[in-house]
């Protein structure tokens, strides 16, 4: 039997799963490790973040397909201060979701208007910004290991 858990639902039953599995478990963090690749940016150069969060609004009807997940497009507002960017796409579920399910595009079709790949300029933000996103994922993670015990 396989339970999947989405956005912050899966943290309350984290400490069942950590006392019930002991040294059994898995948990895969190619997700979170890229949302919080994505956190970076939008630290770093909130008008990149803004070109990706405008091609994932465009990828998200065709892409979530393949996922299941909650959120619509409207759960998120269009326009965003800057001030609320990370806030409504890096904390809140609906906006993580629209990231999220949109990542193989984004790497694999996303160009910036330069004609530059989404990918490369976001290597580029993480190579340059390297302790800062050391730090969102020990954080992240950290809240994962400590809630499993």
């Amino acid at each position: 039997m396989k339970i999947v858990f989405f956005g912050s639902d899966k943290f309350s039953i984290y400490p069942i799963i950590g006392r019930l599995s002991g040294e059994h478990l898995h948990v895969k963090t190619a997700g979170t490790s890229y949302l919080e690749a994505l956190r970076v940016v939008c630290r770093t150069d909130r008008a990149l973040f803004r070109e990706f969060v405008a091609f994932c609004r465009t990828r998200y009807e065709t892409d979530k397909a393949s996922y299941h997940v909650s959120a619509a497009l409207k759960d998120v507002p269009e326009r965003i201060g800057d001030q609320d960017l990370e806030r409504w796409y890096l904390e809140h579920d609906s906006g993580r979701q629209i990231l999220h399910v949109t990542f193989g595009a984004l790497l694999t079709l996303g160009r910036r208007p330069n004609g530059r790949p989404f990918k490369d300029a976001l290597l580029d933000n993480l190579a340059q910004n390297a302790d800062l996103h050391r730090d969102a994922l020990q954080s992240h993670l950290g809240r994962h290991i400590r809630l499993l015990g």
